[in-house]
C-alpha cells in the first residue's frame, strides 16, 4: 500500500466508527467554506487535511503519501527514541517503511484539543442536551489547547524527517474503533452489576494480556456488586472530558463510565456523583483500536511489528493472536 492509502483508510474508519454520523459531513463542508473566505496569505497557514479528514490528531507528518509500506513499525507512543529504534532495525536487517504512532505528534498533537468537540456529542447520546455539552466543553477544550502551547510538538516529526522516515499517526481515528467495538460488546450482554462489566473485559485479549502485566481493567469507584445502570464508554474524544461533565452525566441517568484513565479531580467529580468508574487500561485500550486498524492493513498485505506499549492481537480469518 501507499502511504496515502493507509492514510485514507484510517481516516474513512475512524469516520464509519464515529457516533456522529452524517454530521461529519458538515463539519467538513463548514471546513470548506471557511478556507474559501480566507485569504491567499491565510491559506498557506491552513491545515488542508482538515478539509477531508475530521480528525485533527490523525495525520500524515512526514512523508509525501507516495511512499510504498509495506512493514510498519507501530506503537502506542512512538517519539525520538522509538524512530531510532526502527532506525536502528533497519540496520539490522528488518525493513520498515514506516512508523506508525497512536498517540498525536506534530501538528497532530498540536492541534488536539479540535477533536474534542465530539464530546459534546457523546454527552447527548446519554442524554445531556447538546446546548449543554456544547457550553461544558468549550471551557475544557480552550484548557486543553493552553496547555499544550508550550510542548515541543515538533522533537519526533524533526528525529523522522532528519532519518527519512515515513512518520504517521492515527489518534481519534483508531479511539472510534475502540469505543464502537466496546458498545457493539455491551449492548448484548445481560449487564446488572458492575462485576458483570469487569467479566465482560477479560474475555478481550489486549485486557487479559494489560491484567498480567499489571495494567489490567480496574474499578476505581464504586464495586463489583453495584448495578451497572446506564453505561457510558469514553474511549475517544482526545482526552479527558470536563469535570462539571459528571453532574451531568448523573443527571441524565448514567450509572457507570467506563474509560481509559483519570485524574483524581475527575474521580472526585465522579465520587461526588454517586458514578461507578472502571478503567480498562489506557494502553490496552489504545492497542484494542490500533489493532482494529491493523487488522485492515495486514490483511492488505502489510507487515506489522509492534512495540512501545501496543498488545498486537490479530482478529482476522487466518490469523494467530499473540
Amino acid at each position: 500500500m501507499k502511504l496515502a492509502e493507509i492514510y485514507r483508510l484510517a481516516v474513512q474508519l475512524g469516520k464509519d466508527s464515529d457516533i456522529r454520523g452524517n454530521y461529519l459531513d458538515h463539519l467538513l463542508n463548514e471546513n470548506h467554506k471557511h478556507f474559501e473566505q480566507l485569504t491567499e496569505a491565510e491559506q498557506y497557514f491552513y491545515d488542508q487535511q482538515a478539509l477531508e479528514n475530521p480528525f485533527n490528531d490523525t495525520r500524515v507528518l512526514v512523508g509525501t503519501g507516495e511512499e510504498e509500506i509495506s512493514s510498519i513499525l507501530c506503537g502506542i507512543d512512538m517519539e525520538t527514541q522509538e524512530l531510532l529504534l526502527a532506525d536502528r532495525l533497519s540496520q539490522k536487517g528488518y525493513k520498515i517503511d514506516l512508523v506508525l504512532a497512536h498517540h498525536p505528534e506534530g501538528i497532530a498533537e498540536a492541534e488536539l484539543h479540535e477533536v474534542m468537540q465530539m464530546q459534546a456529542d457523546m454527552l447527548e447520546q446519554m442524554g445531556v442536551p447538546i446546548n449543554v455539552g456544547e457550553g461544558l466543553m468549550a471551557s475544557r477544550i480552550n484548557e486543553v489547547r493552553r496547555g499544550r502551547m508550550p510542548l515541543n510538538h515538533q522533537r519526533a516529526v524533526d528525529a523522522a524527517r532528519l532519518l527519512n522516515i515515513p512518520f504517521m499517526c492515527a489518534h481519534t481515528a483508531a479511539d472510534n474503533l475502540a469505543n464502537r467495538y466496546m458498545q457493539n460488546l455491551l449492548e448484548p450482554a445481560k449487564i446488572v452489576t458492575v462485576g458483570d462489566i469487569m467479566d465482560l473485559l477479560m474475555e478481550i485479549p489486549e485486557y487479559i494480556e494489560a491484567r498480567r502485566l499489571k495494567a489490567g481493567p480496574t474499578i476505581i469507584m464504586g464495586n463489583s456488586r453495584r448495578r451497572a445502570g446506564k453505561i457510558f464508554v469514553k474511549f475517544s474524544g482526545g482526552t479527558a472530558t470536563a469535570d462539571k461533565a459528571y453532574e451531568k452525566l448523573a443527571q441524565a441517568g448514567v450509572g457507570t463510565i467506563i474509560g481509559m484513565h483519570m485524574s483524581e479531580k475527575h474521580r472526585l467529580a465522579a465520587r461526588d456523583n454517586n458514578l461507578n468508574v472502571i478503567i480498562a487500561g489506557h494502553m490496552a485500550s489504545d492497542s484494542l483500536g490500533m489493532n482494529l486498524l491493523l487488522d485492515e492493513l495486514e490483511q492488505r498485505g502489510v507487515d506489522v511489528i509492534p512495540c512501545s506499549g501496543l498488545i498486537r492481537v490479530k482478529r482476522f480469518a487466518g490469523s494467530e493472536i499473540h
